[in-house]
């Protein structure tokens, strides 16, 4: 079996190196992830410029291949240039912070899956719900087990998965759930601030909000009351309830 392993963390996040260490148990593991971080990229590639390919070593051993480029570069890239081969799936992650509701949008995690799914392989995006590493050896297991799974039942084409794994030791969670993606998102803001010679720039920030909190089948509420959700995510976007009701307007030009 060959892995694929990406993410949008960079390749010495935590979150990777401990999925590998998981894969590598059953798997034939191959590393390519973005040189440094590019968390927030969404599915952006890199077309103004070359990318570079770095040789990565991590304890005096090769570990993979950095890229100085996008998630989604990363997928590309090694498969049609240092693979040269599919391999049977591709995995994003592990990220630290979670990937659920609206944010699917601005993740790189998940466009390193959607762009395996773009290529005709199945795709799993993996994100903690965590800034810090303390339970990600715990969310490596889950996520090994998930991939085993998928890959012995078969995803339909054109779906990858989005997993996100509740900062919990793995004792403490309450289970996996298969989820829909919520409907919470960011309400942002920006925050006004000078530099060292006074020059005003403006810093994103914002607030969380959720607005499935009597819909246990969401992804991110699920997250938040202790389970692993398990989102399956289609690369047609088409809205065809919507698709079916323009049909009937006169459009004129």
């Amino acid at each position: 079996m060959k892995v694929l392993v990406s993410n949008d963390d960079g390749i010495d996040a935590a979150g990777i190196i401990a999925l590998v260490e998981e894969l590598e148990k059953f798997a034939e593991v191959f590393v390519i992830a973005p040189l440094m971080e590019q968390s927030a990229a969404g599915h952006s590639i890199t077309i103004k410029r070359p990318l570079k390919i770095i040789d990565f070593h991590r304890n005096n051993k090769f570990f993979g291949y950095a890229v100085d480029g996008t998630p989604a570069d990363c997928v590309k890239i090694g498969i049609t240039t240092i693979l040269k081969f599919k391999p049977d799936i591709v995995l994003s992650g592990i990220n630290h912070g979670s990937n659920t509701a609206t944010n699917v949008i601005y993740s790189g995690t998940v466009s390193a899956a959607r762009e395996a799914l773009l290529m005709g392989i199945s795709g799993i995006a993996f994100s903690l719900d965590s800034r810090t590493s303390e339970n990600i050896k715990d969310a490596a297991k889950i996520a090994a087990s998930i991939t085993r799974t998928t890959l012995l039942k078969g995803l339909n084409k054109g779906t990858f998965l989005n997993v996100n794994i509740p900062d919990l030791p793995i004792d403490e969670i309450k289970g996996i759930k298969v989820t829909r993606q919520g409907k919470a998102k960011w309400a942002d803001s920006y925050i006004k601030k000078y530099d060292v010679i006074g020059r005003e720039f403006y810093q994103l920030t914002g607030e969380f909000n959720q607005f499935d909190e009597n819909d246990d089948d969401s992804d991110h509420l699920a997250l938040t009351t202790g389970w692993v959700a398990v989102t399956p995510v289609k690369l047609d976007i088409t809205d065809y309830e919507e698709l079916e009701s323009i049909k009937n307007w006169e459009f004129n030009f």
